[in-house]
């Protein structure tokens, strides 16, 4: 069997679990397959107009590449720079869920979020690689989440940055960075997560493989790790 027909078998097979098993499942069967095999197929999922196959894809990649940097940390590097360059202004494309792969794999794997937490922050920082597009921008807020979630310390410096989204009329961007306020010990953020509390209005919110409906109250309520959403 030729390698190309070996990855359109595996794209096949990951597709069917990610459309119709829950993350649990898919998590489980791709722990089977070689990481450097997986990579590929699920770069390709990270486009799909499918939301929660897109978000899926996003968690399976961070259990992937975090497994990948226990056998060859360069290879997960190499996968590390890719996302990056797809929210490059020069990749020529749209980065659709690389900021959140980028933020699931370092929320699964400290080294890389050691060496990579800074271009992440950078996404937001505007005298950094500051991105402009709110779409892209309702992405690296999430990834910032959950790389905040997980090792706080890395983020800290993202306070000052996350206040105009908290501020901002788009509740996707005031909802995510509430969120991700949230598992900040920070005095200026605090207060104005304190005056989101009572707001109702909703926005789709993925956390631990489910796509639902969440106030933005509810999201910037006071921190919890391990909170269900």
């Amino acid at each position: 069997m030729s390698e190309n027909i070996r990855f359109r078998k595996l794209k096949e097979e990951l597709l069917y679990k990610l459309c119709n098993e829950d993350i649990e499942d898919v998590l489980e069967a791709i722990n089977r397959v070689s990481p450097r095999k997986a990579v590929n197929p699920l770069f390709s999922f990270l486009y799909s107009k499918d939301e929660l196959i897109r978000w899926k894809a996003v968690t399976a990649m961070g259990a992937v590449v975090s497994r990948l940097a226990e056998e060859d940390i360069e290879s997960a590097r190499v996968v590390m720079r890719r996302l990056m360059w797809n929210l490059n202004d020069e990749s020529g494309g749209i980065g659709w869920g690389s900021a959140e792969a980028m933020g699931e794999i370092m929320a699964r794997n400290e080294q890389l979020a050691r060496e990579y937490a800074c271009i992440l922050i950078s996404y937001i920082n505007p005298e950094g690689n500051f991105i402009d597009n709110p779409a892209l921008q309702r992405g690296v807020l999430w990834g910032l989440g959950r790389l905040t979630q997980a090792f706080p310390h890395l983020t800290e410096e993202i306070a000052d940055y996350l206040s105009p989204f908290l501020l901002s009329q788009d509740p996707f961007l005031r909802g995510l960075s509430a969120w991700t306020a949230s598992f900040l010990k920070n005095s200026a953020t605090k207060s104005l997560l304190l005056s989101l509390h009572e707001y109702n209005a909703k926005i789709p919110f993925y956390f631990n493989g489910k796509l639902c409906e969440r106030t933005i109250g509810s999201l910037a309520q006071p921190v919890d790790r391990n909170r269900e959403y």
